[in-house]
């Protein structure tokens, strides 16, 4: 019997505290990879996934350690070995692909000598012979222009196309294994199709190994020969993915397995006291918006939003689907007052709203609040919780002191967090906690609609699930409306009464909740909903060969 490529062996990991303390992060986790094997490391935030990968190459990050057991590649053990040759193993026995392609790139490098760098800094191959084999790599990877993209800078290619072009960076070296860090999350569900198929197609033609990190099943499904189930630092069950799939036995993978079976949207009761004439609560009406200068047909120079309108009764709930750049968060801004529209109009209750924020009344402001997709950048970081809460509460109900401490409470209690939490800062919190208080300061404003941005898309299944159903809870008990902002179907579709497509700008598709998906008849709407994955480990393997070529046509932010 062959040995494995990779054994870790009993390996625990350390973290150091602010206070000092030692706190153990992985907990004698033990598992084998084979060669040419792709094994996923799932679970949800703070499960040890992406710590365990990077100990694969010997590393970890600030603060922690390795205190104790064996991570062998190739039959050596990267714990005990010194940093010099672990260095010379990385990009060559071993290579990463980030979950932030855009991060992993300098922005004033052109890609194709960013690329080819491992092959310099390990002397594998002359220059000449490293472009040669990145361009053979773009065209594996179903880049565009595989000849010529490597010329362009990071920011001239989309999203999707700079996850691609970071694994090849990451397999210019020819690795034996290579770790994948979630790099789908960020990608809208087509481009996610291409980029799957793009690195499947590469591993299995150059039989290598891989470690895939996500907190999404049914990508994992399409990618894995195997599962390894995490919580706490520790393994609770490991099998075939079909095994996971269709057989799961401990508690917590059937947790993680329900978390994509979205609870039904149910409709809303009318209020017993409805009057007779039922005024729309938002009205959107002909909006063109974008940035730049204005040109002679009055439009901006790079015009996002055309000819948009909608509408959203009371206690209901819109849904604005579509890939990167389809103008989804470009119309919450509007609405919002952050993003002026050339043309149209935005009314609440039947009342025209000023175009900009600034010029709008308190109380307009108040009813109407934006929660946006990354709690880390919306949550000022030199703030605790109480301060952060305690602003609009100050701002839009003069409220200080000890009512406003009381009412800080209560505001915690709404978004199921400990009140213990308010004098904690924003990094001391998980992701779901953040997006939590995020939440609760729009509450604080006590509004009746509020823009939901992407606020589940940064969050493993099980904490965005967690959310959704406390979205459903509050609007119950406050009668709150939202237009929640989304590419993923799935989401919408459990909270959602109406879904407006949209595609370059432009609504191409009203539908019911009722209707959704079978019911879409626009192809683009029809596409989008398509390119979700299933939980079934055969969906990527079976769509049509020409299917990426329809989703390429959209793929122009990633």
């Amino acid at each position: 019997m062959t040995e494995p490529l990779v054994a870790i062996q009993d390996l625990h990991v350390e973290a150091r505290t602010d206070a000092g303390r030692r706190v153990e992060i992985i907990k004698g986790v033990s598992f084998t990879i084979n060669e040419g094997e792709i094994v996923a490391l799932i679970g949800e935030s703070g499960s040890g996934k992406t710590t365990i990968a990077l100990t694969l190459m010997g590393y970890t990050r600030s603060g922690c350690q390795i205190s104790g057991g064996k991570v062998l590649l190739g039959g050596q053990d990267l714990v005990s070995m010194p940093e010099r040759d672990r260095q010379k193993l990385r990009g060559t026995d071993v290579a990463y692909v980030p979950q932030s392609a855009a991060a992993a790139f300098n922005p004033s490098h052109r890609l194709i000598d960013q690329v080819i760098e491992v092959a310099g800094i390990h002397r594998l191959m002359s220059r000449a012979e490293a472009k040669a084999k990145a361009i053979e790599l773009f065209h594996a990877l179903a880049l565009p222009d595989p000849d010529t993209i490597g010329d362009r800078y990071p920011h001239q290619v989309s999203g999707g196309q700079l996850q691609r072009l970071a694994a090849a960076m990451a397999l210019i070296g020819d690795p034996r294994l290579v770790i994948f860090d979630e790099p789908t999350t960020a990608l809208d569900v087509t481009t996610q199709i291409e980029v799957l198929r793009a690195f499947k197609s590469v591993m299995r033609n150059g039989g290598m190994a891989g470690v895939y990190v996500s907190h999404d099943l049914a990508v994992v499904a399409q990618i894995a020969d195997r599962i390894i189930v995490l919580k706490g630092g520790e393994i609770q069950e490991e099998g075939s993915t079909r095994q996971i799939l269709e057989s799961a036995n401990h508690p917590y993978t059937r947790q993680l397995l329900a978390a994509f079976q979205p609870t039904p949207f149910v409709a809303p009761t009318p209020a017993a006291q409805e009057t007779p004439i039922r005024r729309a609560l938002l009205e959107v009406s002909g909006i063109y918006a974008g940035y730049g200068p204005i040109q002679a047909d009055g439009l901006p120079y790079k015009t996002v939003l055309r000819d948009v309108s909608c509408k959203l009764e009371r206690g209901h709930n819109l849904g604005l689907i579509g890939e990167s750049g389809s103008g989804k968060s470009t119309l919450a801004r509007v609405i919002a007052g952050l993003l002026p529209a050339v043309r149209g109009h935005v009314q609440l209750d039947g009342r025209e709203l000023d175009p900009k924020a600034g010029l709008r009344s308190k109380e307009e402001l108040r009813r109407m609040q934006i929660v946006f997709q990354l709690a880390d950048t919306a949550l000022n970081p030199q703030r605790s919780v109480a301060d952060i809460l305690g602003r609009p509460l100050a701002f839009y109900h003069g409220e200080t002191g000890a009512a406003q401490e009381a009412r800080v409470g209560e505001l915690l209690d709404m978004v199921q967090l400990p009140r213990t939490l308010r004098h904690r800062m924003p990094g001391e919190l998980s992701g779901g906690q953040k997006q939590r208080v995020n939440f609760a300061r729009a509450l604080a404003a006590k509004p009746d609609l509020i823009l939901c941005d992407e606020i589940t898309s940064a969050l493993d299944t099980v904490v965005a699930a967690a959310i959704i159903d406390l979205l459903k809870d509050l609007q119950r008990e406050l009668g709150l409306s939202y237009v929640f902002i989304s590419h993923d179907l799935s989401t919408v579709q459990s909270i959602c009464d109406q879904v407006m497509v949209m595609q370059h700008g432009e609504m191409v598709e009203l539908l019911a909740n009722d209707q959704l998906p079978a019911g879409a008849r626009h192809p683009y709407s029809k596409l989008l909903f398509a390119s979700v994955p299933k939980l079934d480990p055969g969906w990527l393997d079976g769509l049509p060969a020409d299917f990426s070529e329809s989703a390429k046509t959209s793929d122009r932010s990633g």
